[in-house]
């Protein structure tokens, strides 16, 4: 145990889970559970709501594919230097390296286009998908557990986290135990999920409003995760980059909900207490 250090938080020395002789990364075995989870709560909220399940089901595969690229690529773009020497990194996912931002952008873009093309409600889409997200996001964040990243600051509290010497930022090889912030973001993003569960089903929103809840809700504290952690990473001014797109998507959702209140489509009084549409489209195309 470190020394000063009541209590701590092990890292697994590897992030590899052998079954026989097939090796399975858990950051990208994580990653994978989370879209399950995501996928099967969307389709529920999304049937119950009164949609075919079909629709959904077509579209998804695209939207996830959509999401993981967009994963990539915003993380290609703000962490280029990171493959300057090794271009073969940019392809492996499962070492880290997947964007939350770029996910939500990338999937958001391909749910858009596909429910624009087959006359689908958007705006109902992505409520349906905002509670989904924040479930992924609890356990998807536990893949940065497995292969040490970005944690926080030195700490001595009873649940801090125990990093490798090898996986330490320059200037803390001398800390033994950091703040395990991966576990903060998947507890508030458990809570945070449920709560807009609570809130679809008791308060009289318009549609789309969910989800911008679910932005303003994950930026407010991604914004402060972001500066706790000390891994390195670009900066404008004082702050992380990462930290401006959160302060920025903050605000924007902010002004996207209040403006859906006097623009947005009205949503049934209690859409969870619709009968499931048949395959064959008892209720027709959702307008």
């Amino acid at each position: 145990m470190p020394a000063g250090v009541i209590a701590f938080i092990p890292s697994p020395s590897d992030g590899v889970l052998h079954l026989g002789p097939v090796p399975f990364h858990m950051y990208g075995l994580l990653l994978a559970i989370g879209v399950l989870v995501a996928v099967r709560v969307t389709e529920v909220r999304w049937v119950r709501r009164g949609h075919r399940a079909r629709d959904f089901s077509d579209m998804v595969v695209w939207i996830v594919i959509g999401g993981v690229v967009g994963a990539r690529v915003y993380h290609l773009i703000t962490d280029f230097q990171l493959y300057t020497h090794h271009l073969v990194g940019a392809l492996e996912i499962w070492d880290g390296g997947l964007s939350i931002w770029g996910a939500v952008l990338g999937g958001a873009a391909v749910a858009l286009i596909l429910a624009r093309r087959r006359h689908l409600d958007f705006a109902d889409l992505a409520d349906c998908i905002a509670p989904a997200l924040a479930f992924a996001q609890a356990i998807g964040r536990w893949g940065n557990y497995f292969n040490q990243e970005l944690f926080g600051g030195p700490t001595r509290v009873p649940w801090a986290l125990e990093i490798d010497v090898s996986h330490r930022p320059a200037g803390y090889t001398q800390f033994a135990t950091f703040h395990p912030t991966f576990l903060y973001e998947s507890l508030y993003c458990l809570a945070l999920g449920l709560v807009l569960l609570w809130i679809d089903h008791h308060v009289r929103l318009r549609k789309g409003q969910l989800f911008c809840l679910y932005v303003a809700g994950y930026t407010v504290a991604r914004f402060v995760f972001e500066e706790m952690r000390i891994d390195p990473a670009h900066t404008i001014g004082p702050l992380r980059v990462n930290a401006w797109v959160a302060a920025a998507l903050f605000v924007g959702s902010l002004v996207w909900f209040w403006w859906l209140r006097t623009h947005g489509a009205e949503r049934p009084q209690e859409p969870h207490d619709l009968e499931p549409a048949s395959e064959t489209g008892d209720f027709g195309p959702a307008t």
